[in-house]
């Protein structure tokens, strides 16, 4: 009988070691845990990133003027009989 309580405790101990330091081990679902938080939030924001290129991408396909928008934003173009002031910030 007591030759079956020391296997048993050998057999828990063994089963705590490899539980606490063995592969796939508490600590390292831990960290996993960690890296999986981590990559949730770099996907919503590559997915926020993505929701506004596709408007962008709509915008330009519907209509002229969002792409007459971002040529005068962009690259600073004006229409045929317009003027163009630039207005500097005084340097004090």
């Amino acid at each position: 009988m007591k030759w079956v309580v020391t296997v048993l405790f050998t057999l828990f101990c063994l089963l705590q070691y490899r539980l606490w330091f063995g592969k796939n081990s508490v600590p390292d679902f831990m960290i996993m845990k960690k890296e999986v938080a981590l990559q949730v939030t770099h996907n919503a924001n590559l997915r926020q990133r993505n929701s506004l290129l596709k408007a962008d991408i709509h915008d330009l396909k519907i209509g002229l003027e969002a792409a007459e928008e971002r040529a005068r934003n962009e690259l600073g173009l004006i229409k045929q009989g317009e003027t163009f002031y630039r207005i500097l910030p005084t340097e004090d």
